[in-house]
């Protein structure tokens, strides 16, 4: 018989609002504190039922079940920036989406992107001069954007429509944190400032993507760009292909996607590194032995092993995206517990990866920990920087591969130390930013 989730241990309620508070006030170290009631602990946010699964089976069985465990309320609300594109899309709409874009993000034809991030990246180098000072947060987000914005329209976006979605995606992701803030209690439509200003920057983003679009359907050139492969994908049964509403969705979510989680990776990566120096020096002998002075390629990357284990450790202690949301759709089950329709359900990779009953010093930044046998034992549901489940990430080869690209040929280049006294604060809203970004000091390797 089916256990009562309610009757399990969880952390005291001291107001109306539940834990809502706690949640609000440190998530990540809430969230933290809450692992030691167990496997599930129920919590009220509001007046919304909901509880933290820290049981790597459950969690497995939760990202699994994709019927069951539909995406979160806070996700949904995102509607209006990604439509129905893969990240938010439910049900048989989704699975005939993946259906079709999968092909495309076969690694065999992602590979062929690896030219791109390098040359753009040693583009911005060129740029860069010894002793600045940067908030490399700022310039890692440009550098991803130019990046998947070359991967998906191919042509060289001019500045100013590479502002205006650059623009839209920082909106959106301050509207959002504005609304986890408030429990999403606020509707969207209210003519609150920041509502007014969320709705005109998606306006400006969608005249910019759907101009893209139209004029690669009334060109006549070929190119090989994610956008050209979007539109030429077919539905083998029917011959059904994506409209441009639907093409619009996709590429606003492979921005936001394909640019946000590898930006947020690498500028942690460089507060690690700069917070370790024998972790950065063991990398610099690795690329110099490797690369001897030459950029990198896709080739380079199968004896790049430290760096790579660099990029795994980065996202263990820093997971671009820290906590993921699920809802109820019916009455269900997780475990032996029964899960009423419309409950919260929270999974939190901060939480997870950082659990020291699967790693050992759990908080140090230690790449070397990441061996094929350390990898082959780590039970699933512990480390999931991409999701897992039919929804795992489309993109975790492209951005595996472009974050372990981008590390090397920076590196090699310049040494990134921080600022001192700069705050730096993880803020957990769709993705896992530095709040006050990243500031730093350029020094240039001779």
């Amino acid at each position: 018989m089916a256990k009562d989730i309610f009757e399990l241990p969880a952390p005291s309620v001291n107001s109306i609002v539940g834990h809502l508070f706690e949640l609000g006030k440190d998530p990540l170290g809430f969230l933290t504190s809450c692992r030691d009631y167990g496997d599930i602990v129920p919590l009220q946010l509001g007046l919304t039922s909901s509880c933290l699964v820290t049981n790597p089976e459950y969690i497995e069985e939760v990202l699994k079940n994709r019927n069951d465990f539909i995406k979160s309320r806070g996700l949904r609300a995102l509607k209006s920036l990604l439509g129905e594109g893969l990240l938010s899309a439910e049900g048989e709409s989704w699975f005939w989406q993946r259906r079709l874009a999968q092909p495309i993000f076969h690694q065999k034809r992602i590979n062929n992107y690896s030219e791109t991030m390098v040359e753009y990246t040693n583009k911005i180098l060129q740029t860069w001069q010894d002793g600045e000072t940067h908030d490399i947060h700022a310039d890692m987000m440009q550098l991803t954007l130019q990046i998947v914005m070359k991967c998906i329209f191919s042509a060289d976006i001019n500045a100013g429509e590479a502002q205006v979605v650059a623009n839209a995606l920082d909106r959106a992701m301050q509207w959002f944190e504005s609304k986890r803030r408030q429990n999403f209690l606020v509707l969207e439509w209210f003519p609150r400032p920041e509502n007014i200003r969320y709705r005109n920057a998606i306006a400006q983003m969608d005249e910019a993507i759907y101009k893209l679009i139209q004029e690669r359907r009334n060109s006549e050139e070929k190119t090989n760009d994610l956008l050209t492969m979007l539109m030429e994908a077919k539905d083998e049964e029917t011959g059904q292909q994506m409209d441009d509403k639907l093409l619009r969705d996709e590429v606003a979510t492979l921005m936001l996607a394909g640019h946000e989680t590898t930006a947020n990776a690498l500028s942690w990566t460089w507060m690690l590194l700069a917070q370790n120096p024998e972790v950065r020096e063991k990398l610099q002998s690795e690329l110099d032995q490797v690369l001897q002075g030459k950029l990198p390629t896709l080739a380079d990357l199968g004896q790049l092993d430290y760096t790579q284990q660099i990029v795994k450790e980065s996202m263990r202690l820093y997971p671009p995206v820290a906590l993921m949301g699920r809802e109820a759709a019916v009455d269900t089950q997780i475990g032996d517990y029964k899960i009423p329709q419309g409950m919260a359900i929270m999974i939190s990779q901060w939480v997870m990866h950082r659990h020291p009953k699967y790693f050992e010093n759990p908080e140090a930044f230690q790449p070397e920990r990441w061996t094929q046998e350390f990898e082959k034992h780590l039970p699933k549901g512990v480390y999931f920087p991409f999701g897992d489940g039919p929804r795992i990430c489309i993109g975790k080869g492209f951005a595996q591969m472009e974050a372990a690209l981008l590390l090397a040929t920076i590196a090699q280049r310049f040494q990134v130390d921080l600022v001192p006294e700069h705050p730096i604060v993880p803020q957990p809203s769709i993705t896992l930013r530095p709040e006050n970004g990243l500031k730093v000091q350029l020094k240039q390797i001779a």
